[in-house]
């Protein structure tokens, strides 16, 4: 918890509480907290005896793990498969435990994937403490006393602390390579600055990605033909940063010792996957070690800690949205909602029970459309071939209704008077021409268009307004009707053509 994050708990409906110091290597004092409205409690003990919510960072020692009640909540990473003992405790104390670890990696859980935040933290620390021993700069230079070639940095994975890891060290200028078993990530790679490493090998298309965003086992022939790329490439990098670790196995060995030996005297290796006993070759957990060839190996497993203040704001943050997922009325009130994926997922005891591990998530696999392919281009004679095909069609198309208009008009005049001819052949003229006129308009043009030839061709209201005043009834009902429709036309026309004029005029 950090201050910030109290007042966000608090808008939940929530009560803060916070034991003495926990914050201040953090750089959170008490009396912030205390600002912040939390209460301040002397020990852990008075801690787990008055919340009903324990949210920390470390799976719970035995000692705390017997603090637990029934009916309380504990959130914390927790390594549930590798911690079974300590789970069966908390079940019998009838705790229920949120593993952080075990968050789903889904779009709608990423503002609670502790995870990726505390992977951002490591892979930008990496280039850091490689940085601080690395004894030359990063940034190419021109100066007085000489040229000062940049540093080379390779990225082994380009997950999460991959990528970090990657922006970091560009940002710097260093020239920087990436490597990845999942070729897909190669954009991404190439997006932020760096150039991704890639190999002369057949399968390598293939999909290395497993499920839970985690790079999968990748085939022995596939795996020689990465070292043999390593092996390659060591001689000419500065800095080797390596991320490549998949939960609840060990770390594959990808830099091996001679591709160390061969690496140049004053070289950093920094190994993110210390902790489950490294990527390189010779890496200590918690230890720096100096090879006889002068290659540093930094193994260093606490990474996040040593920014621990922007460690604390995001692993806060992560708490707080999944606090928010759990008191959805911002009452105060907790419901521990099982059918939802992401609650379900990171629960691993609940009532009584062990819930680990937990059931496949509920996601609707989206099949991946075909990219439509574009048309090929057409040539001048292709395209001058085209329209001439065209404009022949439209000529019979015309001649066509000609045609047919000529026959009827020739049917119609055996049988009706001439005055009646005279009348009717102008109008079917009319709405010929008419048809071919609208015909050829293109379609963003039809309404205003057609909102001024209604305005203007509603001239006809002159020749209703003349016959209203006939004797006839019928013939004065339908010059009435003529009339409002007429006047429809004309009114309405111009109102469209002024409301489309107005969009393209200034407030």
């Amino acid at each position: 918890m950090t201050p910030e994050s109290a007042l966000q708990l608090q808008k939940l409906g929530h009560e803060c509480f916070i034991q003495s110091g926990a914050g201040l290597k953090a750089g959170f004092i008490d009396a912030a907290y205390e600002e912040a409205g939390v209460t301040v409690l002397p020990d852990e003990g008075a801690l787990f005896e008055t919340a009903d919510i324990i949210a920390k960072v470390r799976p719970p020692s035995e000692e705390e793990a017997k603090l637990l009640r029934k009916g309380q909540t504990l959130i914390s990473f927790f390594n549930p498969a590798g911690n079974t003992e300590l789970l069966e405790q908390c079940k019998e104390q009838g705790a229920t435990v949120m593993a952080m670890e075990m968050i789903p990696r889904i779009s709608r859980a990423q503002k609670m994937d502790a995870l990726s935040s505390m992977a951002n933290i490591a892979g930008y620390r990496a280039v850091i403490e490689a940085g601080n021993n690395y004894g030359r700069f990063f940034t190419g230079q021109i100066t007085a006393a000489g040229k000062v070639p940049p540093a080379k940095v390779l990225v082994v994975g380009a997950g999460v602390a991959g990528l970090a890891a990657i922006g970091a060290a560009t940002s710097l200028g260093a020239i920087t390579y990436a490597f990845d078993v999942r070729p897909e990530v190669a954009e991404q790679v190439e997006s932020m600055g760096a150039e991704f490493v890639y190999l002369d090998f057949e399968e390598e298309q293939q999909d290395g990605a497993a499920t839970g965003g985690y790079a999968s086992v990748s085939s022995p022939e596939f795996r020689e033909a990465q070292l043999a790329k390593f092996r390659e490439i060591a001689p000419e990098m500065d800095i080797v940063i390596t991320t490549a670790l998949i939960p609840n196995r060990e770390a594959p060995k990808l830099w091996l010792e001679d591709m160390i030996a061969s690496m140049k005297r004053g070289s950093v290796i920094v190994d993110l996957a210390a902790e489950r006993g490294g990527n390189a070759e010779g890496t200590v957990p918690d230890e720096k070690v100096v090879t006889d060839n002068g290659v540093t190996i930094i193994g260093y497993t606490d990474f996040p800690s040593r920014m621990a203040t922007q460690a604390s704001s995001l692993y806060a943050t992560n708490i707080r949205h999944l606090m928010t997922d759990l008191t959805p009325e911002k009452d105060g009130v907790v419901d521990h909602d099982m059918d939802d994926d992401v609650i379900r997922s990171a629960t691993v005891t609940h009532e009584g029970e062990v819930t680990f591990p937990p059931p496949p998530l509920k996601v609707a696999a989206i099949a991946a459309q075909k990219p439509k392919e574009k048309a090929k281009e057409q040539t001048p004679e292709e395209k001058r071939a085209a329209e001439v095909a065209a404009f022949k069609k439209q000529t019979r198309t015309q001649v066509g209704l000609l045609g047919i208009m000529a026959i009827l008009i020739l049917g119609v005049g055996l049988i009706a008077p001439a005055s009646f001819m005279q009348h009717f052949i102008v109008f079917v003229l009319s709405v010929f021409v008419g048809f071919q006129v609208i015909w050829g308009v293109a379609h963003s043009l039809h309404t205003p268009l057609m909102a001024v030839t209604n305005a203007i061709s509603s001239i006809i209201i002159l020749g209703a307004l003349m016959q209203i005043g006939s004797g006839n009834w019928i013939v004065i009902i339908l010059a009435a009707l003529s009339v409002f429709m007429a006047g429809i036309n004309i009114f309405g026309g111009f109102l469209v053509t002024r409301r489309m004029l107005a969009m393209f005029q200034k407030s």
